[in-house]
């Protein structure tokens, strides 16, 4: 197919996505970034929230953690600390998370690094919150 590139998504346990794409969303710290082949090189970071990938004209949904994102006129190169699609998302077990969190957060001895952690945990919850929910057109 004419006009595609590589997609390849990587999380620290495993090559989440690989495969040639029409299109590429990404939750860019910057704001939301559309890709498509032939798009000038860049690096950037991504925030928790929805990729978007469009492949022979269907568009499949990953949630995705922090990270990074390099950008060539051929190849996406996802680097996150989590990438779960739809199918793979807990709705229950996210839901629970950001209770445990924002729970955590309300204590008192809770340390300013602690509390970005735990911020973190919440964002990446809320991304799979977000993928899930949406998709099913809640």
């Amino acid at each position: 197919m004419a006009g595609t590139l590589r997609l390849e998504i990587v999380t620290p346990e495993t090559r989440a996505y690989s495969d040639d794409v029409e299109l590429v969303v990404l939750p860019a710290v910057e704001g939301e970034m559309g890709v498509y082949p032939n798009h000038i090189p860049l690096i950037t970071q991504l925030k928790p929230g929805e990729l978007v990938v469009t492949q022979n004209g269907k568009q499949t949904a990953l949630a995705v953690g922090e990270g990074f994102v390099e950008v060539t006129g051929t190849k996406v190169s996802v680097l996150v600390d989590m990438a779960l699609k739809e199918s793979e998302i807990d709705e229950t077990a996210a839901e629970e998370a950001i209770k445990r969190a924002e729970a955590r957060l309300r204590e008192d001895h809770v340390g300013s690094e602690e509390a970005a952690l735990v911020q973190a945990a919440i964002a990446k919850s809320l991304a799979q919150l977000h993928v899930k929910r949406r998709r099913r057109g809640v």
